[in-house]
C-alpha cells in the first residue's frame, strides 16, 4: 500500500513498519474505510517476521482529528465486526512496540490510540482532546482505564468528563508523552531505529511482560466501552451533539 495519495499509507524498511495517516485535506479524520486499512497494516506487521516495530505518525500540523462525523453518522459501528472496533482490537494487542509522532490536533482516537503506544513524541504545538462527553459519546479504546491509570484520576476527568483540551508540555508534564521535540518525527523515528536493531523475540516477550497485568482489564474494557459507545451513538444527546457540528452551531442538551 505505497499509493501516496491514499488516506493511510504503509512501507516497510530495516525492520520498521511506518503507517502514516495522510487525508491531510480533512486534517486527519478518520473515516470507516480508514480504519480498516489501519488495521490491515498492523496486522501485516504483525505476521512479519521482517518487522521489528511500528513507527505510527501524522501530518505535520495535524495527526488525527478523531472520527469523520459525517462518515461516522452514516456508517456508526455496530459490533466487534466494524472496522473500528477490529483497528482497535488489532492496535491494543499488537505484540511488538509501537512509536507515535504527533503534532497539532490529536483529538478522539488520535488521543487514545496514543495510550497504546510504547514511545510516544510529541511536537510543540501537539494538543489532546478527548471531547467524547460533548458529543453524548463516552470513552473508547479503554481510555477509561488506561487515563486514571497513567495521569491519576483527577487529571484524566479533567480530560474526559470536563473535556479540557491538553498542550505538548502538560502531556510530558503528566506522563502522556516521552518527549516534546521540534522534530519530532525524526527523534521518534530515531527510537524506531534503535529498537528494529534489537533482538524480535525478547523486545516481544518484555512488552508482554510489561502489559500483563492489564492485558485482561483492556480486553474487558474494550468490549464495555464498545458496548456503551454503540448505545450512545443513537442517543438524543449523540444526534444533537452531531447534527450541531455539522450545522456549525453550540448544541442544545438542556432539553434532553
Amino acid at each position: 500500500m505505497d499509493n501516496q495519495k491514499a488516506p493511510i499509507t504503509s512501507t516497510t524498511l530495516n525492520g520498521i513498519t511506518t503507517i502514516t495517516i495522510c487525508r491531510n485535506e480533512k486534517k486527519n479524520a478518520i473515516t470507516r474505510d480508514m480504519y480498516s486499512l489501519l488495521s490491515d497494516a498492523f496486522a501485516q506487521a504483525e505476521t512479519d517476521k521482517n518487522v521489528r516495530c511500528v513507527f505510527i505518525k501524522g501530518h505535520a500540523d495535524y495527526f488525527a482529528a478523531g472520527n469523520d462525523l459525517a462518515d461516522f453518522l452514516h456508517h456508526p459501528p455496530t459490533d466487534e465486526s466494524s472496522p473500528v472496533l477490529r483497528f482497535l482490537k488489532n492496535l491494543t494487542e499488537f505484540s511488538k512496540p509501537i512509536i507515535a509522532s504527533a503534532n497539532g490536533a490529536a483529538v478522539g482516537i488520535g488521543t487514545t490510540m496514543l495510550l497504546h503506544c510504547d514511545y510516544v513524541v510529541l511536537g510543540p504545538t501537539a494538543i489532546l482532546k478527548l471531547p467524547f462527553v460533548e458529543l453524548g459519546l463516552c470513552p473508547e479504546a479503554a481510555s477509561s482505564l488506561l487515563l486514571p491509570q497513567q495521569i491519576g484520576y483527577l487529571r484524566a476527568s479533567e480530560m474526559i468528563l470536563a473535556c479540557e483540551t491538553i498542550n505538548a508540555e502538560k502531556a510530558l508534564d503528566w506522563g502522556l508523552a516521552n518527549a516534546v521535540a521540534e522534530n519530532f518525527d525524526e527523534t521518534a523515528l530515531a527510537i524506531a531505529e534503535k529498537i528494529s536493531q534489537l533482538p524480535l523475540t525478547s523486545l516481544v516477550l518484555s512488552k508482554k511482560l510489561l502489559k500483563r497485568s492489564n492485558a485482561t482489564a483492556i480486553s474487558d474494557r474494550l468490549s464495555v466501552e464498545a458496548g456503551q459507545f454503540v448505545q450512545r451513538l443513537h442517543s438524543p444527546e449523540a444526534k444533537e451533539a452531531f447534527t450541531a457540528f455539522l450545522e456549525k452551531r453550540k448544541p442544545n442538551f438542556q432539553q434532553f
